[in-house]
């Protein structure tokens, strides 16, 4: 059954990467505005933000054994002038998929906002510190694959 299982996740990771090398360009930031440390963190707290955890596997009981890391699926819903504060990706590598909505990702390494749109996918590695806002009218909904580290990290 465990075989069954990470069959069938890696076969979702495989087929998740197809869709982001098409779907992830429109939502990344231009090449001629990458740069480092160009956003300064910021500590405007979350507002309008609903994050729920829908499952989670503890990877210290997985062969994998990562100590104090958890797997997790979540979905984030972001409320018309919400925000997600800032958080850094150093150690808590994340997908993110937009299943509704618009939203804007200013990050650290990028002079510009980047715009996402319904059904981009963004992933969010190393090196990623960044912030997110809707600006628009309606609710924008993410699911999130991330990896946990810091069980205060990302608490809204």
């Amino acid at each position: 059954m465990i075989k069954l299982t990470h069959r069938a996740l890696l076969a979702g990771i495989v087929a998740g990467s197809c869709g982001i090398a098409s779907a992830a360009f429109a939502g990344a930031c231009p090449t001629d505005q990458m740069k480092t440390d160009v956003r300064a963190a910021v500590t405007t707290p979350a507002k309008g933000v609903t994050d729920t955890t829908l499952a989670a596997v503890d990877l210290a009981k997985e062969p994998i054994a990562a100590k104090d890391r958890q797997l997790r699926f979540r979905k984030l819903t972001i409320e018309p002038n919400g925000i997600v504060p800032w958080h850094s990706h150093t150690d808590r590598p994340a997908i993110i998929f937009v299943q509704q909505g618009e939203i804007y990702e200013y990050a650290s390494n990028c002079a510009v906002p980047i715009l996402h749109k319904e059904g981009e996918v963004r992933p969010e590695v190393q090196g990623t510190s960044h912030w997110w806002e809707n600006k628009g009218t309606k609710t924008v909904i993410l699911y999130v694959g991330d990896i946990l580290h810091d069980k205060d990290d990302h608490n809204m």
